[in-house]
């Protein structure tokens, strides 16, 4: 066993250093931590490192927090799967189809269009250069970017990564429990599981022990994602969090702490076919290998932050890697899998 342990140390930390790596990665198999480990910087301009406590931006990682709200809501018996999205939110969209159902947002197969469409658009950070970030605080601040657009597809005709369905499911759980989306989170997720490092900070006023997040330029000058992300997450992405919170929450769901056992079956059920082995779920992506179930995963890319967290069940296996940077955590995952799930 330790020799294992020593071989995936070396591995991961040459994945690291081939990378230039700055963030943390966590790995725990059976409960036992096998390696958690760190590098780089959380806070360039004043060499302060990254910790294995150090809070990091998760990007659309987070849309599985926003699917469980509102799984929960439909245990409470305030929606269902088939609601649909004109009976149970107030707000008017007036070019979408009306048959547009819960279910459908949660599997990115709404068809509604998306503020920021990513089979058309590359750069996250060109949104802000008309619409300042800072004015970004409240799911509703969305809305004009996409509230009066037609629809791109029709309701279930296919697989569109879509981070407005996300929105609009934020806007739901809003509407139907009277506060607002990170407040609700945070205490029936984040509080229920123990996440007590975790949470929706702005920005403009990060608390202590977490990661600025930073863009590379290739002269080798680098700026922070201060103008370039929303200056506060919600429904689509941008909760903070660290790595064993993300072990706490994935313990949580998997005990079904956090949804009935049912609920929770339904949430990972692998729905639509993305491409190869590549499934999604509801606000979590699934790979196959062959007809056998491979891992579940989420994962968040944003200007300076990227990430990725996944779950190994027939090894009982927890990987959660999170960057400061735009790219790691994809070749240090890879890295893991060939060395612990061959």
């Amino acid at each position: 066993m330790m020799k294992r342990i020593t071989d995936l140390t070396r591995r991961i930390t040459e994945v690291m250093e081939n990378v230039d790596f700055s963030g943390v990665v966590l790995i725990k198999q059976n409960g036992h931590t096998l390696l958690s480990t760190t590098r780089a910087y959380a806070n360039r301009s004043d060499e302060r490192l990254n910790q294995p406590h150090t809070r990091f931006g998760i990007a659309s990682g987070c849309k599985i927090f926003t699917a469980v709200s509102i799984c929960q809501l439909i245990e409470q018996g305030k929606l269902s799967y088939d609601s649909r999205l004109a009976d149970v939110l107030s707000i008017k969209f007036p070019l979408w189809d009306q048959g547009v159902t819960i279910h459908q947002l949660l599997t990115h197969t709404s068809g509604i269009p998306d503020y920021f469409d990513e089979e058309v658009m590359e750069d996250f950070a060109e949104l802000w250069k008309e619409r300042p970030v800072y004015s970004m605080r409240q799911l509703n601040d969305f809305l004009p970017m996409f509230q009066n657009q037609p629809m791109k597809s029709a309701p279930g005709e296919r697989f569109h990564y879509n981070n407005a369905a996300f929105i609009v499911l934020g806007l739901i759980v809003e509407e139907h429990t009277g506060q607002s989306f990170t407040d609700y989170v945070e205490q029936n997720i984040f509080n229920k599981c123990g996440m007590s490092d975790s949470g929706y900070f702005e920005t403009d006023r990060l608390p202590r022990n977490t990661a600025i997040g930073y863009m590379d330029q290739e002269d080798g000058s680098w700026t922070s994602n201060i103008f370039s992300i929303p200056v506060k997450g919600g429904a689509d992405g941008g909760a903070y969090i660290t790595a064993p919170d993300m072990i706490r929450f994935w313990n949580a769901l998997f005990s079904n702490e956090l949804l009935g056992e049912e609920t929770t079956g339904k949430l990972i059920t692998p729905y639509v076919h993305e491409d190869d082995e590549t499934y999604y779920g509801q606000g979590i992506w699934i790979n196959r290998r062959g007809e056998a179930l491979f891992k579940y995963h989420v994962m968040g890319f944003d200007p300076g932050v990227s990430f990725m967290s996944s779950v190994y069940p027939d090894h009982n296996l927890q990987v959660v890697v999170l960057s400061n940077k735009e790219s790691g955590p994809y070749p240090i995952t890879m890295a893991v899998e060939e060395a612990l799930v061959r």
